[in-house]
């Protein structure tokens, strides 16, 4: 792909000043990741009251939360496939009016059936991050995409640190449906805003969308996602759990073999293989596990009751409250990560991340008694995870072709996801182990919560390692400034390796 040579300003001339669409693109892609992920997290603070105000059973109100889930893993990679082939602002807008027309459901329904529907439909949203990572790729010059996709891959932690406090105060103090309308408008916001600002890229990868294959990775990842989320509650070795995941094994398997024989593949096999593309998945897998198991066990711990011996008693806004510092360090983090990427490359800002992490979750070891010590905690987890997020899609940037951007980020997107998931059924299975009854209600022991802290800790440094392992992903000095002024020639020797 040829680039214009840049024409150069003459002397004492000002250079012009960019339109203001061009200026805007970066914050309205920013606040579409935000957007989607507060519409991720404003349903947790409603779990607990959903079964009263819908009417129904606390088994069917977790589906609030897992239709999101399995939609989101699905459509993430689908869509950024879809986006590399038709056209990156186009299905980035789909998913927002998507995410858009979910919240609309939710604000006009009391019925669980309609809410869950809903609910799958705002998990379209998940894609909003990669498909404007890959935008940003084409769109922006190479001094200015790191810091761009830093903090792009960082929204997903601010949306959710500013998503519970929000969602806590309108639960408690309005009627629940305005919680869903505030979210309407500013999705509808959102659609219009990325319509106006975001140019269509031109960078595509044409071809026949491959249908056979999203079906069958659609198919495996239900099966792998439910069998997953709905562990704890049908039993590990239930036959519905042990057959979900053994048909998980199969249709994966065959999945794996149509797509290596595709003319057209849903993802490149032969590109995920590669050790800088794999590694850098696996490191996104682990990192989303470290990542999740903070939010979930501090919000839990935070909220215990006071004749627990640890817990606090804080109520649902409290704790939120408690989680934002998170988010605000992560929004002030995300230029460090991109200048340490610039300087040592994202390989090892992803295993700096990835101990910092590690170091958080030794601190919540340390002291779960005092708040100061949680928050301070929980902090330095949510800044481990600024560092690590922000490197993962910049490897990837660097290892695939610009045809292939989205759907390698979506993959990338997909592998946190699941990491994610993963987290919430092994903290859930720990904690549940190590609980003791209080006033017949059982209830997690300190113990439980230091062993899960653990468990984190331990799969941040697996995912240090990971990354560590991952080959140089850049040379230095004149080659690599030579390689950055001629980014159409590094594409195409990546499209013929």
């Amino acid at each position: 792909m040829g680039h214009p040579a840049p024409i150069p300003t003459p002397p004492g001339t000002a250079p012009a000043a960019a339109p203001l669409r061009d200026r805007l693109t970066i914050p309205v892609l920013a606040s579409g990741g935000i957007l989607m992920a507060v519409m991720q997290t404003v349903v947790v603070p409603l779990l607990p009251d959903l079964p009263r105000l819908t009417g129904a059973s606390a088994a069917a109100v977790s589906w609030t939360v897992t239709a999101t889930l399995l939609a989101g893993a699905v459509l993430t990679p689908v869509l950024g496939r879809a986006g590399d082939m038709y056209g990156k602002r186009r299905v980035l807008t789909g998913a927002l009016a998507l995410m858009t027309v979910g919240s609309v459901l939710c604000a006009l329904s009391s019925d669980i059936g309609v809410l869950i529907a809903a609910r799958a439909l705002q998990g379209a949203a998940a894609s909003v991050v990669p498909l404007s990572i890959s935008i940003l790729r084409d769109e922006l010059p190479p001094e200015r995409r790191g810091s761009a996709v830093a903090l792009m891959s960082s929204t997903v932690g601010i949306g959710a640190a500013l998503g519970l406090p929000l969602a806590a105060l309108v639960v408690q103090y309005a009627d629940w449906h305005t919680m869903f309308w505030l979210t309407s408008a500013l999705g509808a916001l959102g659609v219009a805003a990325t319509w106006w600002a975001v140019k269509e890229s031109p960078v595509r990868e044409p071809g026949r969308f491959d249908t056979l294959g999203a079906l069958g990775l659609a198919t495996g990842l239900v099966s792998l996602l439910l069998g997953v989320s709905q562990g704890g509650t049908w039993g590990w070795g239930s036959p519905r759990v042990l057959g979900l995941f053994a048909a998980t094994v199969v249709v994966l398997a065959l999945w794996w073999w149509q797509q290596l024989r595709a003319e057209r593949p849903l993802v490149d096999l032969r590109l995920v293989t590669r050790p800088r593309v794999g590694l850098s998945h696996v490191a996104a897998l682990l990192t989303g596990f470290a990542f999740y198991a903070n939010s979930l066990v501090t919000a839990q711990l935070v909220q215990a009751p006071k004749a627990t011996g640890y817990g606090l008693g804080l109520s649902i806004v409290a704790t939120g409250l408690c989680l934002l510092p998170g988010g605000v360090t992560m929004l002030l983090f995300s230029p460090l990560s991109a200048r340490i990427s610039a300087s040592r490359g994202p390989r090892i800002t992803l295993a700096l991340g990835a101990a910092v992490i590690a170091c958080g979750y030794a601190l919540r070891i340390a002291d779960s008694r005092d708040l100061w010590m949680i928050i301070l905690g929980a902090t330095v987890v949510a800044t481990g995870t600024t560092l690590a997020y922000s490197a993962l899609p910049t490897l990837i940037l660097r290892a695939v072709p610009a045809g292939q951007t989205a759907s390698a980020n979506g993959v990338n997107v997909l592998m946190r996801t699941i990491g994610q998931a993963t987290s919430s059924a092994a903290v859930a299975a720990v904690l549940v182990h190590h609980s003791s009854p209080l006033g017949g209600i059982p209830v997690p022991t300190l113990h439980g919560y230091l062993l899960a802290f653990a468990m984190a800790g331990a799969v941040a440094l697996a995912a240090c390692a990971a990354a560590l392992t991952i080959p140089g992903d850049a040379p230095s000095g004149g080659t690599r400034r030579a390689r950055e002024a001629a980014p159409g020639a590094r594409d195409e020797a990546l499209e013929g390796a």
